[in-house]
């Protein structure tokens, strides 16, 4: 079965940190590459950050460029995005997703909330 499995997520105010993790199982992960997705309130999907197979091509949305880094573990088959200068509108649910050729998987996401 796979599983994709967000945890890290919180209250944190604005200007604090937070590292989101994502633990993969039921495929092979170093096959895949990675992403992190976002969606506030009231709004559709926003793309967050993304890994290649390898964990050497990291890119990132302007709007989190600079504040956040994505990582990968293959050995682990984890994800993470540590997130600093938090500010309230990066407040969303966090998904994990993985895609490799026509297959693509999601976890459940994780809530994030900047406030305070």
């Amino acid at each position: 079965e796979v599983q994709l499995v967000e945890s890290g997520g919180g209250l944190v105010q604005p200007g604090g940190s937070l590292q989101l993790s994502c633990a993969a199982s039921g495929f092979t992960f170093p096959d895949y590459a990675m992403s992190w997705v976002r969606q506030a309130p009231g709004k559709g999907f926003e793309w967050v950050s993304s890994i290649n197979s390898g964990g050497a091509t990291l890119t990132y949305a302007d709007s989190v460029q600079g504040r956040f880094t994505i990582s990968r573990n293959n050995v682990k088959n984890t994800l993470d995005l540590q997130m600093n200068s938090l500010k309230p509108e990066d407040t969303a649910v966090y998904y994990c997703h993985a895609e490799f050729l026509k297959d693509e998987y999601w976890g459940q996401g994780t809530q994030v909330t900047v406030s305070g």
